[in-house]
């Protein structure tokens, strides 16, 4: 069992990761929100995953031998709700900036950074300090 999960973390993880390096503003909202279940599973899986028994201790008894851990499974609750609330907060300001720019590429959205001289870092670079395009590549 503790492979199948450690395969589905590592799946999931490599989703996120490549969602969250791409273009689109969608893609690495969603792509930020499938890191948050990786984490999530791998937080789960240090409760012990071995165990079915509750976490109740029977009465007349003072230790409980084979339970599973109850604290990574409330940090799991929790960080669901979290990730959930910032996961709609990270869609609608996506939302809001493809509807101010027009766009949703995020190299295009270089327009936004304040011009040069306006005492803001960082300023949008100027032709002249781009650096030269790959070789074999001619624009």
């Amino acid at each position: 069992m503790i492979w199948s999960l450690a395969i589905a973390v590592w799946v999931v993880l490599a989703v996120g990761v490549y969602l969250s390096l791409s273009r689109d503003i969608f893609r690495i909202a969603i792509g930020l929100a499938i890191l948050g279940s990786a984490v999530n599973l791998i937080l789960l899986a240090t409760g012990r995953l071995d165990s079915v028994l509750p976490a109740v201790i029977p009465p007349g008894e003072w230790l409980l031998a084979d339970a599973s851990n109850p604290l990574p499974q409330a940090l799991v609750l929790t960080a669901i709700v979290i990730g959930f609330a910032l996961t709609c907060f990270s869609l609608v300001l996506a939302l809001g900036l493809i509807r101010r720019t027009g766009h949703d590429n995020v190299l295009m959205l270089r327009e936004a950074e304040p011009k040069p001289g306006t005492g803001v870092k960082p300023p949008l670079p100027q032709p002249q300090h781009e650096p030269p395009p790959p070789p074999g590549k001619h624009t």
